[in-house]
């Protein structure tokens, strides 16, 4: 069932237009479904990412991340109530804000309107982060994210937002 959805992820194909080597397309969509009703694909995922963190010789829940976002320019189709404008990137479309441990592993994401602050959807996605990952302690970050949001992650979250300049610098990661 696994193969079968990943196959229809990576392909963009239809349900109905799944291959005929896997199990008939709406067995397979009621098993999504349900782990999908479930939240079991984060748990999938969870599960996954700490075993490759285990893996790599880390702890299995990390301690610093990085933040950052990525406007992306939106099809013609794509509703105007979820897209806006990016002045600072000239982009009409959606920003994706990820949050990724030291590893680049995917910790959260969200999706909103181009025109979305990273400051403000830093906020939000932050607060859900640290829920979900309590042994976070250190979070990097770019320019975009200075202000009353580094005040706020320490002050709120317990969390320090460390911003970066654009020069690279050498030295080994925390967790």
């Amino acid at each position: 069932m696994l193969d079968a959805i990943r196959c229809l992820v990576d392909n963009g194909t239809k349900w109905r237009a799944m291959p005929a080597d896997f199990s008939p397309w709406d067995r397979v969509y009621a098993f999504f479904r349900r782990w999908r009703n479930h939240d079991l694909v984060r748990e999938f995922h969870d599960r996954l990412r700490r075993l490759v963190r285990e893996r790599a010789g880390r702890d299995s829940e990390p301690g610093a991340g990085v933040i950052d976002s990525q406007a992306v320019k939106a099809d013609a189709v794509v509703g105007s109530d979820s897209r806006g404008f990016d002045g600072g990137k000239l982009i009409n479309g959606r920003k994706r804000h990820v949050v990724v441990d030291t590893l680049g592993l995917l910790l959260a994401v969200m999706v909103t309107a181009a025109d979305v602050g990273d400051r403000a959807a830093a906020q939000v996605l932050l607060t859900q982060v640290t829920a979900a990952h309590h042994l976070l302690a250190l979070v990097w970050a770019d320019g975009g994210y200075t202000g009353s949001l580094v005040e706020y992650c320490l002050a709120a979250l317990a969390l320090v937002l460390a911003i970066v300049s654009g020069e690279s610098s050498s030295g080994s990661s925390p967790t």
